[in-house]
């Protein structure tokens, strides 16, 4: 029985977290696309014709939705960002090794937040 510890994901186990985060790199890139075509939107939303207190809410609102759609397109490219370098450190087989403790993090945490570097012991540490 091999009693070492593992140190690192085998290549099969890389593998099989490539697919995974490219596919969650495409579906990222398509939510961004979808905010990005929002913030873009004209904001017509067929307002011109109703009462002008109705019409000003809907400005304010729509100001607040775009500055949402901005913030929440910032955090897409961040996310799509960290993916890919979760897609370097597979390529230089360092992909599941907490970058505090030097221990892999646990699988079902990489299946979950596939961009992790840190272990949840180590997470823990910083709060």
């Amino acid at each position: 029985m091999n009693t070492e510890t593992k140190t690192r994901y085998s290549d099969a186990e890389l593998e099989e977290f490539r697919v995974l985060i490219k596919e969650k790199i495409e579906k990222a890139k398509a939510d961004l696309e979808l905010l990005r075509s929002a913030y873009m939107n004209d904001g017509n939303n067929g307002t011109e014709d109703t009462a002008p207190t109705f019409k000003a809410f809907e400005e304010g609102s729509e100001t607040m939705s775009k500055e949402a759609n901005t913030q929440l397109a910032l955090r897409q490219e961040k996310f799509i960002r960290d993916l890919k370098n979760a897609l370097g450190r597979i390529k230089n087989n360092t992909y599941g090794v907490c970058r505090v403790t030097g221990k892999l993090i646990n699988k079902k945490r990489l299946f979950l937040v596939p961009h992790a570097t840190l272990s949840i012991e180590a997470k823990n540490m910083q709060k």
